[in-house]
Order: structure tokens, then sequence, then C-alpha cells
């Protein structure tokens, strides 16, 4: 994660707060999305119900004063689109996709003579071309490429919409506005399923998963758990030092973040996110590019803290990802049992060889100072930036050389200018894949990393492939990745039809 120090303190928000976590629902079996939700969990409902009523009135009330268009105001620079608004109806027959070249995730290859037949909410065969199906609505695909819904393996889905500024001024309510509708954005860009790298996502994914917002599937690992001094302490100098009876940080009652020092507040903490409906932990391991207060050279987090963390996530069947640069850090983590290891980008040839020898995740972002990276004004920061920007070229050598398990996330955060380019930031890493591979590596490999959570997991099925059984993750497109992934820089035009859980979001065939 890349931010400032001064981001959560108490005096940048307002103090109006919710707890987003309450009445987090989960999957209990196959069809979950596909089903109603005729009893929705009510645990909590009440901080909901008030957020709900207050914007409702809100809402209402300029639309009497100032008619529809008044409803635009909060939202200046958006395309007008259903930001909370229903989501498209499951298919009442099976829907059977034809006239295609299958992209499976699976094998890697682009290949033909196969349709795609789609029942609920899952891929249920690849029948033969010709071959009769009964009772299926036929969608002509048109020649074009079907292949499986990307998946964004490190996302800050309440932040990535927002400038640092506005973050800091605005109400926790506005922050979770944005954040519907960039849902809903992220998306349409083909993103079906990201996996939260920190922030209060629970109230969000909750949304998403009853319907009520638009958005990607969520796998939320709730509060970043940091060290004091470490990168996820954004108290400001003035709330330093803090004694045992003084409140939480602004930070941490929102849910962004949590300070935990010692094995047994490190459990407390770790164990308070898996209650709230976290399918995975993240802890900070190591400073950051833009920190205040934390060096990229610093090492976070003692063996046995990260040990406490990786003992109460593997009690609940899942794995903890940690945020680190260096070798140091990532060697003490992947020690002490952590799965993923989030940027990495100065890890030497000890520590790569590690991460393979352990069948560590190594979850990596385009991080190349160019023109989709954050804008460093001062020069400490731009000097880091460059560092790092460097270390992410010898990475990918590194990853690919090694065989390390590969994943891809953007982390893209408090620059909205930048999430339409989440997918030419897949894109360009051409430089390092052959656009085959790489695409595998945003499906395939990132729905198995998805799955470490195990029966943490919020969604039932697997993800980031096309076969009997899957999800119905599916997107129709102009391209060719047997020769290039450009068509993923510009989905409003070439990504032609969009399915999340067997619903189409976009047909424009």
């Amino acid at each position: 994660m890349r931010t400032s120090s001064s981001l959560f303190s108490s005096a940048a928000f307002s103090q109006s707060s919710l707890n987003p976590g309450a009445g987090v629902l989960r999957a209990s079996g196959s069809g979950y999305l596909g089903q109603k939700m005729q009893a929705a969990c009510a645990c909590g409902g009440v901080a909901a119900s008030v957020l709900h009523e207050r914007v409702m009135a809100s809402i209402s009330r300029r639309m009497f004063l100032g008619g529809a268009a008044a409803l635009t105001v909060p939202f200046i620079g958006f395309k007008t689109s259903k930001a909370i608004a229903q989501q498209p109806a499951p298919p009442d027959q099976p829907v059977l996709l034809t006239n295609l070249r299958l992209f499976d995730g699976l094998s890697g290859t682009v290949r033909q003579g196969v349709n795609i037949l789609v029942e609920g909410n899952r891929v249920s065969a690849l029948p033969g071309v010709g071959e009769p199906i009964e009772g299926a609505r036929i969608i002509d695909c048109g020649g074009r490429l079907a292949m499986p819904g990307l998946i964004d393996a490190h996302w800050h889905s309440m932040f990535c919409g927002l400038t640092e500024m506005a973050a800091m001024t605005a109400d926790v309510g506005y922050i979770y506005l944005v954040a519907a509708r960039e849902a809903e954005r992220t998306l349409l860009r083909g993103f079906t399923s990201v996996r939260d790298a920190g922030g209060p996502s629970f109230a969000l994914k909750r949304a998403i998963d009853e319907g009520i917002v638009v958005g990607p599937r969520i796998f939320p690992s709730g509060a970043m758990i940091s060290q004091t001094s470490g990168h996820g302490d954004f108290r400001m100098r003035s709330e330093v030092p803090r004694g045992s009876a003084d409140p939480l940080s602004h930070a941490e009652r929102m849910g962004a973040a949590m300070i935990a020092d010692g094995p047994a507040e490190v459990l407390r903490r770790v164990r308070e996110q898996l209650m709230l409906g976290a399918s995975q932990i993240k802890l900070m391991a190591g400073g950051g590019v833009t920190s205040h207060y934390d060096p990229i050279d610093t090492t976070q987090y003692t063996a046995a803290e990260l040990r406490a963390a990786v003992d109460a996530a593997t009690d609940w069947g899942t794995y903890v990802m940690v945020h680190v640069y260096t070798s140091k850090g990532i060697e003490r983590a992947v020690r002490a049992g952590v799965q993923s290891i989030e940027h990495g980008q100065l890890a030497d040839k000890q520590a790569a060889q590690l991460m393979a020898d352990q069948g560590v995740w190594w979850s990596l972002q385009p991080f190349l100072a160019d023109e989709d990276a954050n804008i460093k004004v001062d020069p400490g920061g731009k000097a880091k930036q460059q560092e790092v920007a460097e270390g992410t070229v010898r990475a990918y050598q590194m990853a690919i050389d090694l065989k390390i398990k590969t994943a891809w996330g953007t982390d893209i955060l408090f620059t909205p200018q930048n999430v339409g380019t989440q997918g030419r930031q897949l894109a360009k890493l051409t430089r390092f894949y052959a656009p085959e591979k790489l695409l595998q590596v945003a499906t395939a490999n990132n729905g198995q990393l998805l799955g470490l959570a195990g029966e943490r997991s919020p969604y039932r099925g697997e993800l980031g492939v096309i076969k009997p059984g899957a999800l119905a993750d599916i997107l129709i497109a102009d391209g060719d990745p047997s020769v290039n992934l450009d068509f993923l820089a510009d989905p409003d035009n070439n990504l032609k039809l969009i399915m999340k859980d067997g619903r189409i979001y976009k047909e424009q065939l």
C-alpha cells in the first residue's frame, strides 16, 4: 500500500462512522449469488439502516428541491450510470454462447470448436459446435474471444476512487458512495473479482452480494494490521504516545487499519477481522515508498508476532498476506508461514529462492515509475519510487526464472485518474510475459490465489477459469491474446459482453 502516514488522522476525517463489517454474509453452498436473499443477516443492521435512511432522505430532499439533476452534485465528473441500482435478473433459462474463440485460463492458449453453456451461475458444459442444446438462449459471439473475468489480486475498493485530500476531508458515508460507484466501474472494466488488500470493504461487499449495488466479487482483508510506527500507523505526531486508556485512532475506528503490538494483541486484531468476515488477513511487514514515518528499508513485526497472525488465520482455514519490499522482511515473513508476499520489489536472489522453495505466492504490481504511477513531488519519494521501479524489472525476471507462483494486481490508491488504466496496467506487462501467459496470470493464477481462503472464501466455486463447474464469470472481447492484450486497455469499446455469476451486466454484441 502506498500512502502518507497522515492519511487517517483523527483530525482529517469527519467523526461520523459506520461499522462496515456488521452483518457480513457468507456463502453456504453452490449458487450463492444466484439465490434470493430470503433471510438476509440482520446482525448489526442498525448502523446500515441509519446510513441508508440518511442517504435516502438526502436524495429525496434534493430531488424535491432541484430535480433529478441535483443528484449528480456529489459525483461531478462521473458518467451517469446505475451506481445504486438493481443488478440484472438471473437467467430464467440456460445460456449458450456460440461462435467464439475460447481462452479458458487453464491451457494458456486460444482454441475453437467449442461453445459455452451456462446454467444458473455456473458453466455447466463446453459442448462441441453443432451439439444441440434444448431450451437454451443462444448468444452469437461473432467469432470473438471468450475469456474468464479478470481478477485484480491487490485492490483497494474503498480508496481507489478518491484523491488523498478527498479521503482526508470526506464523511465516511461519502467514501462509501464513491466506492459503490467505483465498484460498478471496476466490473465494467472486466474485473469480476478483486482481492481487497485493506480497508473497510465489508459493507460494500455485502451490498454487492445482495444486489443493492453493482460490482465485482470482493475477497475482503478488513483492516490492515500494523505495528506502532508501521506502514499502517496513520496517526499524526501529535497523537503519540498513546496511553493504554486512550481511544483508538479514527483509522482504527472506521476499520481502515489496526495497530497491534506483541503476539497477544496481534492475535486479538486478527481474530476481530476474521469475526467481521475477512477472507484473508493483511499485515504490514515493512516500510513504504511515500510514508513519512516508516522508511522503506525497515523490517516490521517480529517473527513471534508474524507467527501469531499466521496461527490465528490458519486456525480459521485461511492465510496471511503481507506488505513488504525488502529481502529481510520477506525472509522473516516466509519463515513465519505467510503465504502471499505483496510487492517485494527489493528482493534479492536468496529471498526469491526461499519463496520458490516454500511455494509462497509473489503478488507483484507494475510499479514502473511511468505514467500510471502515483505522482511523487518530494525528491525522497521520487528516489524511492525509482528504486522500486528498477526492482520491479528484476522481480519479474526472478519470478519467471525461479518459477515462483506469481499473482498480479494494481494497488491503485488515491489516484482516481488511474482507475481507468487497470486493464492497461496488465497489458503493458507483455514486456515480461507472452500475452497468453500474462492473461493466464490475471485469470487462473489469481483465481488459485483467491482459493487459498478455503472455507473463508465468500464464494463457492472456481474463479479465473472457464470449465464445467466453474462460476460463470465470462468476458466476450474484440481481441487476440496470442498477439497482445492491448484490447483490455479500452474496455468500453472492446468488451462486448460482461457476465458475472451467470448474470449479464453488459451486452453489445
